[in-house]
């Protein structure tokens, strides 16, 4: 039964490894390659033990839920055979981010649950880190790490939480044209380092360790939230309830990013503005979440002509084309949010 995803009376691990996958299976292999590399198996047959570095101090015992959703690669098909310790949970359709997540988080057994992304190389040293920050005060509900691209370069996570004007400059020409504007330092706490411990309102969803009680007591993520802006949401229930969120930059991990959404860039412009203007709708009311949507309408339709613009001239006329065809199916949705 613990191959697919039952909670069974057997000795729980420490901590939950939780991921959502969908046609990424050499990230995936990484990803799990990693962890293999730096562990051994335990007595249960899906737990392994990450030895403790110093002689005296328990190991930290933790398995993976591997949530795969429908993916058409070779994910389905090699998982079980070449991480047979990993409880393969596949599905039958897209469950997007948030419930994949919660389907992962819900069949796990560990009083701590990581919430990763596939496209992450995680080590045993920040493991350790984030288990030790999450337990070491007894208010701190959820933890982050320090992410870093492939190259080495910094992937800024921190932020605060968004407020009525802030979808209409962040990830918007607007923020483009003055990125180093006073509100977005404040959004993304430049005010701080970002190699200082500190706590924050939230954290970028790629790489999250929660208490399992945290969760259960919030009902994990929104699932009209099919991705992009969960996290967010999340994050204000988790500290609405009382629990702090800490950034931890002692805990470091290598985050690929994209590698999803970049399959379906279309797509990935429809969700992400939909779910900020479902964001908006839940918890700044319909009226500014009308405003948000025809404001980003607008944007969309400006891009469109620009783009238009470029092609006419003959400026890198099959990039100029990919992107009228992705702004037109935008608009073509209205961007209205289902959820």
């Amino acid at each position: 039964m613990n191959r697919t995803g039952e909670n069974t009376e057997r000795t729980a691990p420490d901590l939950s490894l939780v991921l959502v996958s969908w046609n990424v299976w050499d990230h995936v292999r990484a990803c799990l390659d990693e962890l293999e590399a730096h562990s051994r198996p335990a007595a249960d047959a899906d737990v392994r033990e990450l030895p403790s570095p110093k002689a005296g101090q328990p190991d930290l015992t933790f398995e993976v839920v591997l949530v795969d959703a429908a993916s058409g690669d070779a994910t389905p098909d090699l998982i079980p055979l070449r991480f047979p310790w990993v409880r393969f949970l596949p599905q039958q359709d897209n469950t997007g981010f948030s419930r994949g997540n919660n389907i992962g988080w819900r069949a796990a057994r560990g009083r701590s649950v990581f919430l990763v992304n596939p496209d992450t190389l995680v080590g045993p040293a920040a493991l350790r880190e984030l288990h030790r920050a999450l337990w070491s005060r007894p208010d701190a509900g959820l933890v982050g790490p320090r992410l870093v691209r492939s190259n080495g370069k910094l992937q800024p996570s921190r932020r605060r939480f968004p407020q009525r004007l802030t979808g209409f400059w962040e990830s918007t020409w607007l923020g483009r044209a003055w990125p180093e504007n006073p509100w977005a330092r404040h959004y993304h706490c430049r005010q701080w380092p970002d190699d200082f411990r500190q706590e924050v309102d939230w954290l970028e969803g790629a790489a999250l360790m929660v208490r399992r009680e945290v969760l259960a007591g919030v009902g994990g993520f929104d699932e009209r939230l099919f991705m992009y802006s969960e996290e967010t949401d999340l994050c204000l229930r988790i500290r609405e309830a009382g629990w702090r969120i800490q950034y931890c930059p002692e805990a470091e991990i290598i985050h690929h990013g994209g590698v999803s959404s970049d399959q379906v860039p279309a797509q990935t412009h429809i969700i992400f503005n939909t779910s900020k203007i479902l964001y908006y709708r839940k918890h700044f009311g319909v009226l500014w979440a009308e405003l948000l949507r025809r404001f980003l309408l607008c944007e969309f339709a400006l891009q469109l002509g620009l783009e238009f613009a470029k092609l006419l001239v003959g400026h890198r006329v099959a990039l100029r084309r990919d992107r009228l065809h992705s702004y037109w199916r935008v608009l073509g949705t209205g961007l209205r949010p289902t959820g």
